[in-house]
C-alpha cells in the first residue's frame, strides 16, 4: 500500500498548488487527472505494485472478443 501513499503526496502538493510538471522550473499541473497520473508513475518508478491503467479502447476490445 506504499503506492497510495505517494498518490497521496502528490496529490497534496496538487492541492497547495506545489506540483510542477516535469521539474520545479516547469508549469504547475492543473488538471486533477494528470496529477494522479504524476503519483501512480512515481509508485511506479519506485518499484511498487500499481494496476495498470483501464482504457476505452481496451474495454472496447475486450467487448469485441467476448462477442
Amino acid at each position: 500500500m506504499a503506492s497510495k501513499g505517494k498518490v497521496h503526496k502528490v496529490m497534496s502538493e496538487f492541492k497547495h498548488g506545489t506540483l510542477h510538471s516535469g521539474s520545479k522550473k516547469g508549469p504547475p499541473v492543473k488538471s486533477r487527472a494528470q496529477a494522479i497520473a504524476i503519483g501512480l508513475s512515481e509508485a511506479r518508478e519506485a518499484g511498487e505494485k500499481v494496476p495498470k491503467m483501464k482504457t476505452a479502447a481496451g474495454k472496447a476490445a475486450m467487448r469485441r472478443v467476448r462477442s
